[in-house]
């Protein structure tokens, strides 16, 4: 039947009793079947991690200015890694890091979610944060009321 049209006899379901086929034109169905493979792709949302790593003693500046990095990270949709190194003997007080660390996490709070709390990986504390799209949707409006209060202002 299917020489007699011009199409293919392609088994569908080999497994099944009896097993299934179907007259198609194999060609065109593959076609489709990789279309349709494209699309998906297409559609897909990669996340990539970013990491940014801070000394146990980093200072106030340095902590401002690379939060305010992890914070853009989390506004165009990326996975962040929060680590804190210790360096030498460091390592024997581990509560300045976890302060800093837990500074680092409250100033990042409101545009993301800890997706793992800070543990201690060999002399790393790191914390995995992701974005919440409904926290940055609620930043970006406050930035923006901020900006127009800021245009009225300034004639």
């Amino acid at each position: 039947m299917a020489q007699a049209k011009g199409l293919d006899l392609v088994e569908v379901a080999p497994n099944s009793r009896p097993p299934v086929c179907k007259i198609i034109d194999y060609g065109k169905y593959n076609y489709e079947k990789q279309k349709k493979e494209k699309l998906q792709k297409k559609h897909q949302t990669v996340m990539t991690i970013k990491e940014i790593r801070y000394n146990a003693n980093t200072d106030k500046h340095d902590l401002e200015f690379k939060t305010k990095h992890l914070k853009q990270f989390l506004l165009d949709g990326h996975k962040v890694k929060a680590s804190v190194i210790y360096r030498g003997r460091m390592i024997t007080h581990p509560e300045i890091g976890e302060r800093l660390m837990n500074e680092v996490l409250e100033r990042l709070n409101e545009v993301g979610k800890l997706e793992t709390p800070p543990r201690m990986e060999g002399k790393m504390l790191i914390a995995y944060l992701v974005p919440d799209k409904a926290k940055i949707q609620i930043f970006k409006e406050k930035l923006l009321k901020q900006q127009s209060a800021e245009k009225n202002k300034e004639p």
